[in-house]
């Protein structure tokens, strides 16, 4: 330990620059750094540590207030300062101290100011506001250092409301001739991509020419913001394919200079985030694929495995390989590459292996059986984080043959696992598996109680929610429903017969329920007995008043005749009189329904669990009492965030971002908190600013608020991060083999014991073929016997988790304007010739369909670019025997609907095609809604039969507008499904997801998803206010944001023009233009306002948006920048 600290010591000079005198190699004697760091190296307590620490404070706090303390003297106090803080101690009297180093001095004494400032503030600090001027003083200064030190706090600590201010000058960094300004501006925009994109979406251009940079330190720094974007948006960047291509190419052949080379490794880091590009661009995507191969094949043949940063490059690679389109010789090498991995002896070796075989599996489940008897040793591993990454593969190959022993093994991990986020995270994919594959009833609810009971309280609600509501909902079949049913009530009250105070609250709140609701289905338990041991529940000790409220609400749905009366009323006068509000509301219901048999017949019917709830969410019930309360002088309601607003205010600092002002002056507007862009006068009390602040106290205790969480209730925080990351130790290539004694081609394994064979034949049955496979994502009818009704849309997570290998035809245009015939839907197919396959023919094609009705700009009018233009679809089916074909010339408009004939529609975009059955789709602009309209058209020579369409969106809310479903699809014939669509929440892009299965005439089910992306100016419609209305809704609205956009140029009246543009581009409403001023108001559907105030600035638009709802105003702000930048 000595040691240690000595090297540490003769270290801080030259990092710290103490002494500018030369030779200086340690810190002299009196040092008070030193003597600190010697002093507390040799105590034996804490209570002497924190003894000491607090005289140092008192010191330093004297000595930083002292006006005769010199530069020098003032940075090695902040040095002392930051030591404190990192042992946990609270030095908050040198913050403002810090700042006064940062923007005075030399170079050496900003750079410690700016280093304290960093690790002392944090994003949302009321101080950070006085280092804006700092800051753009340096990023304006001519000293290199400066600058350097200024774009790193940037980075940093700014904040999304301080970026417009830095902005301009950070994007200036991008054409400094210094290599190091250039990368640290590119660093610092990526900061800002990751807390406020819409705000750098403009200088995307930019990014690319940093992409293109010399130098490579520039270019690298590009990679993360291309690898964020690209995430979110591959089909935008398929363009810079080849570009990646070409850098890796470089970067593989060893063209950059030796200083990036890591243990003879060129540039690692580089190529492991390129491979991550690739895949993202690779994905589904045949020709972007096709380029890769190449260096690909290059990445695995160069990558000498000698090292540990080697395996990771390995790793990356295979996973690229599976990940884009396949190439049979790639995966053959990526196969071997993985199988060295798992028959490694190194425990990290054989971990990475294990997780390449986890990812992989999902495409090529057949890999799994090469390496299955290797894969049931590493069951019974030492090593705690081998079995658990087995018992992950397990869980991704399970399927319905082999679902009963795959989650034996997970339960038998559970019973010994003292991690709580191991137990958490094995308790969802055991009930994740046991409602997909279980085999029958008794199995399921035997698997389901374990997980109850094992789980405990550390098991997560929506476990024990789906679990409800699957008893609930039942399935197709009556029979099995209440058979299921039966097995619970038969098994709960088995438990509760026995040692109920064992059970978790969890566990006695769903017994309580399905109690409470089937209970009945038995004939020979009487409802006294079911009550009873409901009561003994009330009785236990460690029962929650959670558990309680279940309890009582469960004997109130089993209070019906003079059942258990005594028991029944003695429970009632024991909890009408408890402190816990809603146990005295529970015991109150118990009592006034077991009077009144009527009453309770009608509250609570048997079996109408199945019946649609009617929910007022508005409360307009309490309109009545509200309006008498307001008139009688109560205050009017004020949501949590508005409340946490004014109690903030007082004390904020206004984080108002430079160059933007109030949208009026104030001699206009008396208002106090928030002020309204229309000239009204209102009185004070209104919500402050958004901010949240918080303020440190003045105690100088031991101080864990910043200190790092190591331990938690998701266990070894640290130890789980670095698991995913880990680098790992030497394997062998086919190159380096024979050296170290692994063969080539790695002789099997002996021939293990019976018991070890029969378990992999239990494991892996169901793998040997992709007919028969069930993976993780993929459903399974044949073995899966707890299936949801078919009346439940598919989710469109289960849709994105699927794969399948279906063929489809290219994307071309399926409307043709010049067929003119009746609009009747359900007529045949006119004769039409087939489309040429070429994509200049396709191109050509695109956005025909203008001519029937009048388009808005932000329809879709070919390749033009629009707010349409990320119509993107994500298809998967399955189509195994027929060839693509060009899908034929469908004359779709003469399909619309009467009531959407003359309707602004976007273009008609094919969804999906299988067997001759075409799907496409568009979306029709009405004002109160937005309708899908889905056109099933069937080109082959057949009818066919049992055709269902499902819908569903985690963000829009669907509602089927047809009058009878699609059960029939004659031959030649084409239907149309109608769906109306509301935005659940606001996004930049909302997705619908759907299904579509059919039978085929030899009664061959057939089944393909498809996806369809609409933009959110689809769901925006006008709001039309007057200037009161607008003030006063502008004043209730909490979440905003703010931009500078671009105004219209070469115009006499810009404003206007700006405005022109936005209105008929995003179906805005213009309430007023007063000036230089102008306000906008729009709803999102149904009815989700959002206002917005634009004033010009500048020979720029500074908006300000406003709206109830959180994202709204982001996302909105995102299209009106692509709007302007269109023009």
């Amino acid at each position: 330990m000595s040691d240690v600290v000595e090297k540490t010591l003769t270290a801080l000079p030259s990092l710290l620059s103490f002494d500018s005198q030369p030779g200086a190699a340690k810190l002299s004697s009196t040092s008070k750094l030193a003597s600190l760091i010697r002093g507390i190296t040799e105590l034996t307590s804490k209570h002497e540590e924190e003894k000491l620490i607090q005289q140092e404070l008192v010191a330093i706090k004297d000595q930083v207030s002292s006006p005769n303390t010199s530069m020098r003297q003032m940075k090695e106090l902040m040095v002392r300062a930051i030591y404190c803080e990192m042992l946990g101690y609270e030095a908050s009297f040198c913050y403002i101290h810090a700042i006064k180093l940062a923007q005075q001095g030399t170079a050496l004494d900003k750079r410690v100011g700016y280093l304290a400032v960093a690790l002392f503030l944090h994003e949302s600090h009321e101080l950070l506001l006085l280092l804006v001027n700092t800051v753009l003083k340096d990023l304006q200064s001519t000293n290199l250092i400066e600058v350097c030190m200024a774009l790193t706090i940037v980075s940093q600590l700014f904040p999304k409301d301080m970026i417009p201010a830095i902005l301009p000058l950070v994007e200036e960094k991008l054409t400094h001739p210094k290599e190091i300004i250039r990368r640290k501006a590119v660093l610092a925009l990526y900061k800002f991509y990751l807390i406020a994109p819409n705000q750098v979406q403009h200088i995307h251009n930019k990014f690319r020419k940093a992409l293109c940079d010399k130098d490579p330190g520039v270019m690298t720094a590009s990679l993360h913001i291309y690898l964020q974007m690209i995430k979110e948006n591959p089909e935008g960047y398929k363009d810079l394919t080849g570009s990646f291509v070409t850098i890796l190419k470089q970067v593989v052949g060893g063209k950059l200079p030796m200083d990036y080379n890591y243990h003879s490794v060129p540039s690692p880091w580089l190529q492991i985030q390129l491979l991550r590009i690739l895949s993202l661009l690779g994905k589904d995507d045949q020709s972007s694929s096709e380029i890769m191969y190449e260096v690909l094949d290059e990445s695995l043949r160069r990558a000498e495995m000698n090292h540990n940063i080697t395996y990771a490059i390995l790793y990356e690679c295979v996973k690229c390989i599976y990940t884009i389109h396949p190439k049979d010789e790639l995966l053959e090498k990526a196969a071997k590459c993985i199988g060295n991995f798992i028959l490694s002896p190194k425990i990290n070796l054989k971990y990475i292996g294990l997780k390449a075989l986890t990812y992989v599996v999902q495409q090529d489940p057949k890999l799994a059986l090469q390496h299955q008897m290797t894969i049931i040793e590493c069951l019974d591993h030492p090593d705690l984080i081998i079995k658990r990454e087995t018992l992950e593969l397990l869980f991704r190959i399970t399927n319905g043959k082999n679902v009963t022993v795959i989650v034996e093994k997970l339960l038998d991990f559970l019973r010994t696992s003292k991690d709580d986020y191991t137990t958490i995270d094995l308790m969802g994919k055991v009930a994740e598996v046991a409602e997909k594959y279980a085999p029958d009833n008794k199995w399921f609810i035997a698997t389901m109680n374990t997980v109850f009971s094992l789980g405990g309280d550390l098991m997560q609600p929506d476990i024990p929610n789906n679990f409800l509501k699957l008893i609930s909902e039942g399935f197709d079949d009556g029979e099995q429903d209440r058979m299921l049913r039966l097995f619970a009530v038969d098994s709960y009250v088995s438990l509760l017969q026995g040692e109920p105070e064992k059970l978790p609250q969890r566990f006695l709140q769903v017994i309580s329920w399905v109690l409470g609701e089937y209970s009945h289905l038995r004939e020979d338990l009487e409802p006294a007995t079911v009550v009873r041991l409901l009561a003994h529940v009330l009785d236990l000790k460690q029962a929650s008043s959670e558990t309680k409220s279940w309890v009582l609400l469960a004997m109130t749905k089993l209070c019906e005749g003079e059942a258990a009366m005594s028991v029944l009323q003695g429970v009632s006068e024991t909890y009408s009189s408890s402190m816990d509000t809603v146990l005295r509301q529970r015991a109150q219901e118990l009592q006034n329904l077991h009077l009144n048999p009527e009453l309770w017949a009608r509250v609570l019917p048997r079996d109408a669990f199945t019946e649609p709830l009617e929910v007022d969410s508005s409360l307009s019930f309490l309109d009545g009492y509200v309006s008498e309360a307001l008139a009688a002088g109560a205050a009017p309601y004020k949501s949590p965030h508005q409340r946490q607003e004014e109690l903030a205010q007082a004390k904020a600092v206004s984080m108002e971002p430079y160059g933007l002002s109030l949208p009026i002056s104030m001699s206009l507007s008396s208002l106090d908190g928030r002020q309204s862009p229309t000239l009204l006068s209102m009185s004070s009390g209104l919500s402050g600013d958004s901010t949240d602040h918080s303020h440190k106290a003045g105690t100088t205790t031991l101080k864990l608020d910043k200190v790092k969480r190591v331990w938690g209730r998701e266990g070894y925080l640290a130890q789980r991060e670095s698991a995913v990351v880990e680098v790992p130790s030497p394997v062998h290539s086919a190159d380096q083999i024979e050296e170290v004694g692994i063969s080539q081609d790695p002789t099997p394994p002996p021939v293990a014991d019976q018991e070890k064979q029969q378990l992999a034949s239990s494991l892996f049955v169901g793998l040997g073929s992709q007919t028969s496979s069930s993976l993780m994502g993929k459903s399974e009818p044949k073995h899966q016997r707890l299936r949801k009704k078919a009346k439940d849309p598919v989710s469109s997570s289960e849709i994105s988790k699927q794969t399948s290998n279906s063929i489809f035809p290219p994307p071309i245009s399926v409307d043709n304007l010049l067929c003119n015939s009746n609009m009747d839907p359900k007529k045949s197919l006119p004769s039409c010739t087939q489309m040429t396959e070429s994509s200049q023919g396709s191109a050509a094609a695109n956005g025909t369909c203008a001519a029937e009705g009048e388009f808005t700009e932000g329809d879709v009018q070919g390749p033009e670019p629009s707010l349409f233009r990320d119509n993107r679809l994500t298809i998967a089916g399955s189509c195994e025997t027929e060839e693509p074909v060009g899908m034929k010339d469908l004359c779709l408009t003469s399909y619309l609907p009467a009531d959407c004939i003359g309707a602004n529609h976007s273009e008609f975009t094919p969804l999906c095609s299988s067997h001759g059955v075409h799907l496409s789709a568009c979306h029709v602009h009405k004002d109160d809604t937005l309708v899908l309209l889905v056109f099933i058209s069937n080109s082959s020579n057949s009818d066919v039969h049992q055709f269902i369409v499902q819908v569903d969106s985690g963000d829009v809310e669907v509602s089927c507008l047809s009058e009878s479903p699609v059960e029939e699809l004659r031959c030649h014939h084409v239907e149309v499904c109608q769906y109306s669509l509301t935005a659940k929440r606001p996004s930049v892009h909302l997705e619908v997801s759907g299904l579509v299965s059919f039978n085929m005439p030899d009664r061959t089910p057939q089944t393909t998803h498809f996806s369809y992306k609409l933009p959110l100016p689809s769901f925006i419609r006008p709001l039309e206010l007057s200037t009161e209305e607008y003030g006063t809704m502008w004043l209730a609205f909490s979440h905003d944001t703010k931009q500078n956009l671009t105004l219209v140029a070469d115009v006499q009246d810009s404003l206007r023009a700006t405005l022109d543009v936005l209105e008929r581009k995003l179906h805005l409403h213009v309430v007023a233009i007063i000036g230089m001023e102008g306000i906008v108001a729009c709803r999102l559907l149904p009815d989700q306002p959002c206002l917005m105030h634009c004033r010009v600035h500048g020979g720029t638009l500074a908006v300000w948006l406003r709206s109830p709802v959180p994202d709204l105003p982001d996302c909105l702000l995102y299209h009106c920048q692509r709007a302007l930048q269109e023009v």
